[in-house]
């Protein structure tokens, strides 16, 4: 088996542009200064090498950078220790007998209406951890296995296959007759035995909601199996993809799949930012009276000078590393694994920034699970950043500030930007299309949308409680390999952040917060000169939106307790808004759940929102907790844990069909381990117990890390079937 160096990666770089200030009447300044700079294409497998070592030293330059800043600061502030290498970055078994029989649902007639996954754009498939097909099948992963259930008819569900997997399977596609499954890969042993003790600090958590995160993955490496599922009792493993970066997010389009991948240098992991002289965290030589160890004359120089020399140290072992340290592995095999690895070819498809403003890897790649051609792919020297697809548009997101000796001429007062790239799509194909650039940061990939040829991109710039923070609403339209910024709005809600945005045809909805939840929305009819239509100021905050109707609104968020410089966050909240006089929205409906500690997955991951528009039903995953004194006591009374069931009509209001339970089991009290579901979750870690719910005619299927309850919508009550997704 051959190992490839060559790990693909995506974005690119930029046209600028800058912002326009917003005019009394809510319009943007029509006269929009461009600019551009456009993505280098490297030529040469020289070129790849040369540009992926600048890379690698830039990386290990800024983390130097940052410890020695952490520790001169440290020094000036009169403390004399230091502890180097802790950095924190936002970088990213037998089963139940299958039944006999084919691919074929012979069990009973297909249910004749079925919910999807809640993706973004219709037509482009979001991954997930749980799919189901209009036959009733439903495809899980769960206790660490591929898991296919025969829900259909609904009392009669059951397991017909579960597949156990090594590695650690997160999320799948499936197609009609195969089923893709995406792994994380934990590093061996041997692997990470030079790695530097800094490295294991480094935020390794998933984003699906990027107040607070990055989106930069789990950290570890990617492992794409596809099976043949035409036996739905007897899936095949017919190909294996491995690669030594990260899972960012992915899109199905037919049988088309895109995948973002990221990853840093290997090398990168074994090398130390902290001089050894300073592991102990002394950075003082002199002393006190009382023999306290204190500044001494030449310390900060002798700091600058031990850094200076690790820095250079790393760069000759930079200089000198093979390409694989530098550019990681990629590994695919055809049949059951053990075939032979594929060479991808030529250094073809890498792209760099004249801005140099990269410090890893980021790559897209594409292909077709029904095909045995090579994957195909497009590499840029990049950070990660926040995806968003369309059927033949792929957009990354990438968060960059003014560090590191680069920045933007038209963004010279800007502390934050983001480089926008366009990659094209076309069957399991992609290609670099343009690139831009705008001020400020995504909160998530609803931030971004395209629409008639332009992409429409909401920002946040600082970070409240900063008096600096505002938003910005901008359109980008390509011209050549530039998107360029054609219309914007900046300074929107000063002193607020972003917490909610999503586009709906030439409409675009966004919610701030600080104290209270501002609605605004906006009239993107004219690309070049977008509007503010109108703003409803009430408490609290929607965390997603979901468009019934093209006047109306549902969506989740929390509750707020003013304390007039700030708000405490408190129960959860949903909402209807009637939004057909742009001017003038309204807060039609109103519910309150719970107290502050309650939760859902749903507030802050919109596949775990489910709305069956046909029969009017919201399925809600949910902790609630009572008993909270206000403010900012969490309330430690839980009284449900489970989905709940709520009938939304524009008209009547939002209201409680039934509840569902999906009791939570404390992990320190039991062998079973549960996710989510505690009394004390951060608005922003939003969990429950219950993680999914799918609809099939008038039943719902509810799904925990380990088990699934199915329910008839007209009586909740009693269970119709369960199915445990632990092996016996």
């Amino acid at each position: 088996m051959r190992r490839i160096s060559h790990l693909a990666l995506l974005a690119a770089l930029a046209s600028v542009a800058c912002s326009s200030q917003s005019a009394d009447d809510g319009t943007s300044n029509p006269e929009v200064a461009r600019s551009s700079a456009a993505l280098v294409t490297l030529q040469s497998c020289q070129e790849v090498e040369s540009a992926v070592r600048a890379a690698a030293a830039r990386a290990m330059s800024d983390l130097i950078d940052e410890e020695k800043e952490k520790a001169l600061t440290s020094l000036a502030d009169g403390s004399c220790w230091y502890y180097g290498g802790g950095l924190v970055l936002e970088v990213d078994g037998a089963g139940p007998a299958p039944s006999a029989g084919g691919g074929t649902n012979e069990s009973g007639d297909a249910p004749s209406e079925v919910s999807e996954t809640n993706n973004q754009v219709a037509g482009v498939d979001e991954a997930d951890f749980v799919k189901n097909d209009a036959d009733g099948y439903i495809y899980v992963i769960a206790d660490g296995a591929l898991q296919i259930i025969d829900g259909w008819p609904a009392a009669d569900s059951q397991i017909i296959a579960r597949v156990e997997l090594d590695e650690t399977p997160k999320r799948l596609f499936v197609g009609d007759d195969w089923l893709l499954v995406y792994s994380s890969v934990a590093r061996s042993s041997e692997e990470t035995a030079d790695y530097e003790p800094w490295y294991y600090y480094r935020g390794d958590g998933e984003c699906t909601y990027g107040y607070d995160c990055d989106f930069t993955g789990d950290g570890q490496k990617t492992r794409l199996s596809l099976y043949d599922i035409s036996d739905r009792t007897a899936p095949q493993l017919v190909r294996t993809i491995d690669t030594s970066a990260t899972f960012i997010s992915a899109r199905r389009v037919g049988n088309a799949v895109h995948t973002v991948l990221y990853e840093e240098p290997e090398l990168l992991r074994t090398l130390p930012i902290s001089p050894e002289e300073l592991a102990n965290g002394e950075l003082c030589t002199g002393t006190d009276a009382d023999g306290y160890m204190v500044a001494a004359a030449g310390d900060a120089d002798r700091i600058e000078r031990l850094f200076e020399e690790l820095r250079a140290e790393n760069l000759a072992v930079i200089d000198a590393a093979s390409t694989e340290e530098l550019l990681g592995t990629f590994e695919d095999r055809l049949g059951d694994g053990t075939g032979e690895g594929r060479d991808l070819g030529t250094c073809a498809g890498f792209y760099d920034s004249p801005l140099a403003d990269g410090t890893a890897y980021l790559t897209l790649m594409s292909f077709d699970p029904t095909s045995d051609a090579s994957v195909q792919t497009s590499t840029i020297i990049s950070r990660a950043g926040a995806s968003y697809a369309t059927a033949d548009a792929y957009y990354v997101s990438v968060r960059q500030n003014p560090y590191g000796g680069y920045w933007y001429s038209d963004l010279e007062d800007v502390e934050e930007a983001s480089t926008v790239h366009k990659f094209r799509l076309a069957g399991a194909q992609n290609s670099y299309a343009a690139s831009g650039v705008v001020q400020g940061r995504v909160l998530n990939q609803f931030s971004m949308d395209e629409y008639d040829g332009n992409l429409r991109i909401a920002t946040t710039t600082g970070h409240v409680p900063s008096p600096d923070v505002h938003s910005t609403l901008s359109v980008l339209r390509q011209d050549g390999a530039a998107l360029d910024v054609v219309g914007q709005i900046d300074d929107i809600a000063p002193t607020e952040d972003i917490r909610s945005v999503r586009f709906v045809g030439d409409q675009g909805y966004v919610v701030t917060f600080k104290k209270t939840d501002p609605l605004f929305v906006f009239d993107l009819s004219d690309p070049e000169h977008p509007v503010m239509r109108g703003e409803l100021q009430i408490p609290g905050y929607s965390t997603y939106m979901h468009p019934l109707d093209e006047n109306h609104l549902l969506t989740i968020g929390y509750d707020a307790d003013d304390q007039g410089d700030f708000a405490w966050f408190q129960g959860l909240l949903l909402q209807i808004f009637d939004v057909s006089d742009p001017a003038h929205p309204v807060q039609d409906h109103v519910v309150s759940i719970g107290t502050r500690g309650s939760s859902s997955e749903a507030a802050t991951n919109h596949l775990a929102f489910n709305y069956f528009a046909s029969q009017g039903v919201l399925a809600l995953p949910i902790t609630v907790c009572e008993d909270s004194a206000g403010g900012g006591n969490y309330g430690n009374l839980m009284t449900f844990s489970g989905v709940q069931f709520w009938d939304i009509d524009v008209d009547d209001g939002i209201t409680l069909r039934g509840e569902v339970s999906h009791p939570y089991v404390d992990p320190y009290d039991t062998d079973t381990y549960y996710v989510g579901g505690e009394c004390a979750n951060w608005w922003t870690d939003s969990s429950s117990v219950v993680q999914r719910t799918i609809f099939m005619d008038n039943f719902a299927y509810s799904l925990s890390s380990t088990l699934m309850k199915v329910n008839d919508l007209n009586a909740l009550s009693p269970d119709v079937a369960e199915v445990s997704l632990v092996a016996p």
